[in-house]
């Protein structure tokens, strides 16, 4: 049987075959821990130092800025409870968005729950925020800013490089949640001007559950994570070397692939949005007036259920706008914080091609929901 088209990347995405085949041999030749004197831990440490370099090189950063994480859920949580505890003298106030992803908005809300104060500054009708919005936010008692380089559902970037000035003027360090841009678009640290930036693997093409944290030279932080101090004390636990090794080749091949890949992204997004406007006038696009990320496209067809669309379209694996809780459909937060109305958003799809995706598989995953769309309408007029 055909398996479906993957139209879901902003959730994950399948490991390259260039990182597979690395991950894999690093998995079966190499044993040692990277701390240990002997050969075998300085042949683990040599992967593991050239994985860290390549991360950095990426992001225009030093290697001894990258601390390895499981993931990007980590590597948030790490950033705000680790510059929350290391600053707590200085003040007890924080600066976030309101469509910031859970392991951002989950760790402000445990500092909440100790006493803190959260500020989270309000969306546009696009999903933008204002930096003006950002600085007016900060107190003198504001240790951090926290803000997503790009939301995973809308994929609307944001403008981070102002709201990063506005901070630095005021002596507050800045964090940004980059899972979904890292291997998209161009991230560079220097030009956005951030000192904690977050990295999700399977974003960009490695496994799951290796991530990282880049933590600029200077920043407070108290590591989340305690132990023998392993990673110049920032992140105890012995490093996997295999799961190291496939996060630096992931960044590489993004790094030689960035242009060209995020011109074919944005080439399919295009063809997709197209094909949908075609059929269904009454698209709606959120996001559709900001800059956004070239594969991501974020869609709403009015009238339609999206989890009834769903289920009619089993040759295509997406997502929609209105998780289902406890048997009850619930709108995006993200869409709601937009102001967009909930009968919209749950008739919203996330759709999101990746460096793989073919016109061939746009095409038939668009004919596959205009199919769907006019079932359902059918089946309403009867």
């Amino acid at each position: 049987m055909k398996p479906p088209i993957y139209l879901d990347y902003n959730a994950s995405t399948p490991i390259a075959p260039e990182v597979l085949l690395l991950f894999t041999r690093v998995l079966r030749e190499v044993h040692g821990n990277a701390l240990s004197t002997h050969s075998y831990g300085a042949a683990a440490r040599e992967i593991v130092e050239r994985a860290r370099g390549e991360v950095a090189s990426l992001l225009g950063a030093e290697p001894d800025e990258i601390v390895f994480t499981s993931g990007g859920t980590e590597a948030n949580n790490a950033a705000i409870l680790g510059v929350a505890e290391a600053l707590a003298d200085r003040g007890r106030h924080v600066v976030v968005t309101a469509i910031e992803h859970a392991s951002v908005d989950q760790p402000c809300r445990l500092l909440e729950s100790k006493g803190w104060a959260v500020t989270r500054v309000p969306v546009d009708p696009h999903g933008r925020i204002d930096p003006r919005a950002v600085e007016s936010a900060i107190r003198p008692d504001t240790v951090l800013v926290s803000v997503m380089h790009a939301n995973n559902e809308t994929g609307v970037i944001q403008p981070l490089p102002a709201v990063a000035r506005a901070a630095r003027a005021k002596g507050v360090p800045v964090h940004t949640d980059a899972a979904q841009t890292v291997g998209k678009v161009r991230v560079d640290v220097g030009e956005l001007g951030v000192d904690l930036l977050t990295i999700a693997g399977h974003k960009l093409y490695a496994p799951q559950g290796i991530g990282a944290l880049y933590l600029k030279r200077g920043t407070p932080f108290v590591p989340f994570l305690r132990g023998a101090g392993h990673q110049m004390n920032r992140r105890s636990g012995t490093e996997s070397v295999a799961l190291s090794a496939a996060l630096g080749a992931a960044c590489s091949l993004a790094g030689r692939e960035q242009e060209s890949r995020s011109a074919q992204l944005q080439a399919m997004r295009d063809r997709l949005e197209a094909a949908l406007r075609k059929a269904v006038p009454s698209l709606v696009v959120h996001g559709a007036e900001a800059k956004r990320l070239p594969n991501t496209l974020y869609a709403a067809f009015p009238g339609v259920d999206a989890n009834e669309l769903l289920a009619r379209t089993t040759g295509v694996a997406t997502g929609s706008g209105a998780a289902c809780h406890s048997g009850r459909p619930e709108p995006s937060k993200v869409l709601l914080a937009m102001g967009v109305k909930p009968e919209i958003a749950r008739a919203t799809l996330r759709l999101t091609t990746g460096r793989s995706t073919t016109a061939e598989e746009i095409d038939e995953a668009a004919a596959e929901i205009v199919g769907a769309i006019r079932a359902l309408a059918g089946s309403a007029r009867a």
